[in-house]
């Protein structure tokens, strides 16, 4: 319980001073926040590993273990491009959900995931990964909705200085997407290598709205390389193939093991 207050605590503080550095225009100034970030996802990743060496089994990769896992990804891949001093403001989000879903996962309870061997367990790790790198794809695609949107009416606010140019958020959202898009690619082949049984594990419908979603995103980069697509149509693709997966992989496991309650 005291590595989950602290890393709340770290998290809310690293969001807070982000605001601060926003509210102040001092986005480009020493940056306080990256202690209590690091410090947050060091404790939020130990805690992982404390409740795996726990809990007998394999490791937990249920509901909200891996809502936590996907946010802890979103928190360190933030704090990884903000460290390079671009778009720190993903953090004002980021930092919190993570404190969020951590927090939940630990008064929710702890399940060990049964029958996993190191494929299967390569085939999650990398959905995880997917899920993570995607996601802060989508943060972006709206904050560059949000930025179009008030440039449009001149709506010059605050929090537009956190943002970098428009044309280098948009090659940063691009650069995301095309990431996340090799992990869901490599996640999509490790599961048609490694999982067996698709209809008896009634797995079909996770299976078709990913590859959906893969296409979807694959379409993205291909009209952009293509045709440059950019603003609104990217962002559309953008949160259209995220929704399509958030359905295909927590969509299923809220049903099954939260309404159904199955494994």
């Amino acid at each position: 319980m005291t590595v989950i207050l602290i890393a709340v605590a770290l998290y809310l503080l690293a969001a807070g001073l982000l605001v601060r550095s926003v509210a102040r225009d001092t986005g480009h100034a020493p940056r306080p926040w990256v202690w209590p970030a690091l410090g947050a996802v060091v404790l939020h990743g130990t805690y992982h590993l404390l409740v795996a060496w726990r809990t007998p089994g394999g490791p937990d990769m249920h509901f909200f273990a891996a809502l936590s896992l996907v946010s802890l990804g979103m928190a360190v891949m933030t704090l990884l491009v903000a460290i390079q001093g671009r778009m720190a403001a993903l953090g004002v989000i980021a930092f919190p959900l993570a404190a969020a879903l951590l927090a939940t996962y630990h008064v929710y309870g702890h399940q060990a995931t049964n029958g996993l061997d190191w494929r299967l367990q390569l085939h999650a790790w990398l959905a995880l990964l997917a899920y993570a790198a995607l996601a802060i794809a989508a943060l972006l695609a709206v904050m560059l909705w949000a930025q179009e949107r008030a440039l449009r009416r001149r709506e010059f606010h605050l929090w537009l200085r956190a943002l970098p140019p428009l044309t280098e958020l948009e090659d940063l959202l691009f650069r995301t997407i095309t990431v996340g898009f090799i992990l869901l690619t490599a996640t999509l082949l490790t599961g048609v290598l490694f999982v067996e049984n698709f209809l008896i594990q009634k797995l079909t419908h996770k299976t078709v709205l990913s590859v959906l979603s893969w296409l979807v995103f694959g379409g993205l980069l291909v009209g952009r390389w293509r045709y440059g697509w950019r603003g609104a149509k990217a962002v559309h693709w953008t949160l259209t193939a995220m929704a399509l997966l958030l359905l295909a992989f927590f969509g299923s496991k809220f049903v099954y093991e939260m309404v159904l309650r199955r494994a």
